[in-house]
C-alpha cells in the first residue's frame, strides 16, 4: 500500500517544507510548522486543456464602481466598524480572547437582523442549541427566524444552506469546522483553509453574508493559517478581556469600508451595549490633580477619542529596572524614556517605569509620544500637570515635537468635554519646554 505523503506548513506565512523543522525559513517564526496531507493536483482537469471556451473578461471602464447595498445590524458600534452594515455575500471574521463576548455580540446582531425580516442560520459547532438558548434567554432574545444548526461537517452545512436559504450565516467557530475531502483533524491548517474556501464559495454563489468566529493564540493573533485573513473580506478583532469594563472591536481589514475603525462596547447584564460617549467614559474616573496622568487626544479610524495615559515611576530594587507597558508598545516607551534622559536631563536609570492606558484600549499612533512623556515627567516629579489639558504630538529623537494630523478634530473632541488647554506643536516645540508645564 502506498504511503500517504504529507508536507509541513507554516501557520504564519503558509510556506511549506518537506519535513519538520524548528524555524520557518520564510518568516523565521519558531514552532509554527504543522503537518498536513499533500493534495495531488494531477487528477484536476482544466477547461483549457479540453478545448473549452475561454473565460469572459470585463473591461475596467465597464466595471462601474458603486456602493454595495448593506443591511444594518442596528448595533451602532458594530455598524461603524463594518462600514455601515453587512454586505451580501461577504465574509466577516471576528476574533478575540475566550469569554470576551464574540458569541454574545453575534447573537445580539442575529436578533436585530431577524427583527428586519432577515433569515439567520446559526451554526453552533462549540455549543449545543440548549446553551445558545440559555444565552438568548439571559439576553432577553426570542425569535423563530434564528435557526440553530449543531453541525461541524462542511458538506452537511452546505446542504442546510441550500435547503433553508438563509440571508446570514454565523459559524461559531471556524476552528470546529471540517471538510470531508480533507483528511485531517478540525482546527488544523488544512481543515481551516478548506472549510473557509468552501464557505467563501457558498457565500459568493448564494449571496449569503457569512460571519466567522475565530480563535486567537496566546499572543493575541488569530489561530490557523495566515491565509485565512486574506480569504475573508473583513477582519475584526476584539480588544480587552473579561477583566476590562470596556470591549473594543477594531477593523484591521475591510474591503467595503475604512480599516482601523473601532467600536466601543460595555458588557452589561443585557449583553454588549454600545458606548454613546467613549471619551467621557474613558476619563470619567480620572482624579483631579493626580501626578503621573496625562490626557491624549487620539484618532481611531475616523473617530477622535480622549483617553488617559497613566505612568508610575518608583525606585527599583532589581539590577535591571523594569519597563512595563499596557496598551502601549514597549519599544515606544523605551524610545520616549531615552529622549527624556538625553534631551530633558531626566534619569530613569535606577527606577521602575510602568505605564498603562486606562480602559483597556491599545494605542499605536506616533502622536502618543507627547502625552506619554508628560505622564512620565509628572510621575517622576510627583507633580500633576497645570490645569486640565490634553496633549498630542510625535517626539523626535532630537527632542523636537512634530505636529500630529487631524489636529482640528482632536481639539474639537477635547472642547466637547470642556478641555480648552491643548499641548501640541507648534505652541510647544521641544521636549525640554514641557518641564515648565508642571506646578
Amino acid at each position: 500500500m502506498a504511503q500517504a505523503r504529507s508536507v509541513w506548513t507554516c501557520t504564519q506565512c503558509g510556506a511549506q517544507a518537506p519535513r519538520w523543522q524548528g524555524r520557518c525559513n520564510e518568516c523565521n517564526a519558531f514552532g509554527t510548522l504543522v503537518e498536513e496531507p499533500l493534495v495531488s493536483s494531477s487528477a484536476k482537469s482544466r477547461a483549457t486543456s479540453s478545448g473549452g471556451p475561454a473565460p469572459e473578461v470585463t473591461a475596467l471602464s465597464a466595471a462601474q464602481a458603486h456602493e454595495p447595498p448593506r443591511v444594518p445590524t442596528r448595533i451602532t458600534e458594530l455598524d461603524r466598524v463594518l462600514g455601515g452594515g453587512l454586505v451580501a455575500g461577504s465574509l466577516v471574521l471576528l476574533g478575540g480572547e475566550p469569554g470576551v463576548g464574540k458569541s454574545t455580540l453575534l447573537l445580539q446582531a442575529a436578533a436585530q437582523l431577524e427583527a428586519q425580516g432577515v433569515r439567520v442560520l446559526y451554526v453552533c459547532g462549540e455549543e449545543s442549541p440548549a446553551q445558545i438558548g440559555l444565552r438568548g434567554a439571559r439576553l432577553g432574545l426570542d425569535s423563530d427566524n434564528i435557526l440553530l444548526l449543531p453541525q461541524t461537517d462542511g458538506e452537511l452545512i452546505e446542504r442546510a444552506i441550500v435547503e433553508y436559504k438563509p440571508d446570514v450565516l454565523i459559524i461559531d467557530s471556524i476552528q470546529t469546522m471540517s471538510d470531508p475531502l480533507v483528511e485531517s483533524t478540525p482546527g488544523s491548517v488544512s481543515q481551516v483553509r478548506a472549510s473557509t474556501a468552501r464557505l467563501q464559495r457558498i457565500a459568493k454563489e448564494n449571496d449569503v453574508t457569512t460571519l466567522l468566529v475565530g480563535h486567537v493564540t496566546k499572543d493575541g493573533s488569530l489561530a490557523g493559517p495566515r491565509v485565512l485573513e486574506h480569504m475573508v473580506d473583513t477582519v475584526l478583532y476584539f480588544e480587552g478581556d473579561a477583566d476590562y469594563e470596556f470591549r473594543i472591536i477594531r477593523a484591521v481589514k475591510n474591503r467595503f469600508g475604512a480599516s482601523n475603525e473601532v467600536g466601543i462596547f460595555e458588557m452589561g447584564g443585557s449583553g454588549l451595549v454600545p458606548v454613546a460617549s467613549p471619551s467621557q467614559a474613558f476619563i470619567e474616573a480620572r482624579g483631579e490633580n493626580v501626578s503621573g496622568s496625562a490626557l491624549f487626544a487620539t484618532i481611531e479610524g475616523s473617530r477622535p477619542l480622549i483617553v488617559e495615559i497613566q505612568a508610575l515611576v518608583t525606585p527599583s530594587y532589581l539590577p535591571v529596572p523594569r519597563r512595563l507597558a499596557t496598551g502601549i508598545d514597549t519599544n515606544r516607551l523605551l524610545q520616549v524614556i531615552a529622549v527624556l534622559e538625553r534631551r530633558a536631563g531626566l534619569s530613569f536609570a535606577s527606577q521602575d517605569v510602568i505605564v498603562s492606558v486606562a480602559g483597556g484600549i491599545r494605542l499605536t499612533e506616533a502622536a502618543l509620544d507627547l502625552p506619554l512623556a508628560l505622564a512620565l515627567i509628572s510621575a517622576q516629579k510627583g507633580v500633576p500637570l497645570k490645569g486640565k489639558a490634553v496633549a498630542f504630538g510625535e517626539v523626535a529623537l532630537t527632542g523636537a515635537i512634530r505636529k500630529a494630523p487631524a489636529d482640528t478634530a482632536r481639539i474639537k473632541e477635547a472642547g466637547n468635554l470642556g478641555i480648552t488647554h491643548v499641548i501640541s506643536a507648534p505652541s510647544t516645540s521641544s521636549i525640554d519646554e514641557c518641564l515648565t508645564l508642571f506646578a
